[in-house]
């Protein structure tokens, strides 16, 4: 029982992971390249998770508005960096902050008044809706293998995108040198707009693969933005590889410790305690891992500069 239980957690923590990674790509690229603190982040998830429910909705299909909501929300990402994001990146961190803060408040009232303070309702398509028996006596859900196997492929993808293609190449190289990159002719107007698109893309796809799991509301954006910048801090600056080892990190311990510490302290000191002290534990386990990170490589497992 125990080992089909670490099993599942571990499968859980996986999927929760892969899709961390999502956010955390686009974050670390615009971070690492721009040198930007984009607040705003969690909120292009937000938006991105609307507007797949409402085109499923609209349409009855899950797939034409995983599509077209991913799409829509690149598109709107572009137009976000064109039009306010564009006029930070000479501004001090304090600035973009305040900038990036705003757009996340502003948001939150958009939705709110576009879609109603109640959450939306997606479902995830009926073929994947039934439990998938992986060994005798174990089933898992096939959405969340689904969820898996989508956030592997995303992440291949995403690997030959940045390592084998030229505009990968210029990628990088504004990750570690700006400067440089400017000097060999990149265009890093163009580059910063393509990464923010790429990047709120990430995002509606981790938005709309987590909505049937996650409720889609007003503010669904905040917490997970925490989440992506501790994976961030963890797996080095502007450092796709980091992003994934430390997504991979932050969410096996995540979900595991929200599941395993409870069971260990009421075994160890009984229902109360696993009631009152497991989940404050739980919650503060990732800060320990980014701590325990941070004072052993200060710099993240895999930064992009140096």
């Amino acid at each position: 029982m125990t080992g089909i239980l670490v099993l599942e957690q571990s499968l859980n923590g996986l999927q929760f992971g892969l899709m961390l990674f999502l956010l955390a790509a686009g974050l670390t690229l615009v971070f690492g390249i721009m040198d930007m603190i984009n607040l705003a982040h969690g909120s292009i998830y937000m938006v991105g998770a609307y507007l797949i429910a409402s085109i499923t909705a609209a349409s009855g299909s899950f797939w034409l508005g995983l599509g077209g909501g991913v799409v829509a929300t690149a598109a709107l990402g572009a137009v976000l960096e064109l039009s306010v994001l564009r006029r930070l990146y000479g501004r001090d961190h304090l600035s973009q902050v305040l900038g990036t803060f705003a757009i996340l408040l502003m948001s939150n009232e958009a939705v709110r008044m576009i879609w109603g303070a109640q959450p939306l309702a997606l479902n995830p398509p009926a073929a994947l809706a039934g439990p998938v028996e992986l060994l005798p006596g174990f089933s898992y859900p096939a959405y969340r293998l689904f969820i898996i196997a989508v956030g592997l492929a995303v992440a291949l993808l995403l690997y030959l995108l940045v390592t084998r293609t030229r505009y990968g190449m210029q990628v990088r190289a504004g990750a570690s040198n700006r400067e440089m990159a400017l000097a060999m002719g990149v265009d890093v107007r163009r580059l910063f707009t393509a990464v923010f698109a790429l990047g709120a893309a990430l995002c509606a796809v981790a938005g709309g693969l987590l909505g049937p799991l996650l409720a889609v509301q007003v503010g669904m954006g905040e917490s997970i933005l925490i989440l992506a910048f501790v994976v961030i801090v963890i797996g080095g600056i502007g450092s796709i590889r980091g992003a994934l080892l430390g997504a991979m990190l932050v969410g096996v311990v995540d979900t595991a410790g929200r599941t395993l510490i409870p069971l260990l302290f009421d075994r160890l000191m009984g229902p109360e305690a696993a009631a009152n002290a497991g989940p404050a534990l739980s919650s503060i386990l990732i800060y320990v891992l980014m701590a325990a990170v941070l004072f052993w490589k200060p710099q993240g497992l895999f930064p992009a500069h140096g």
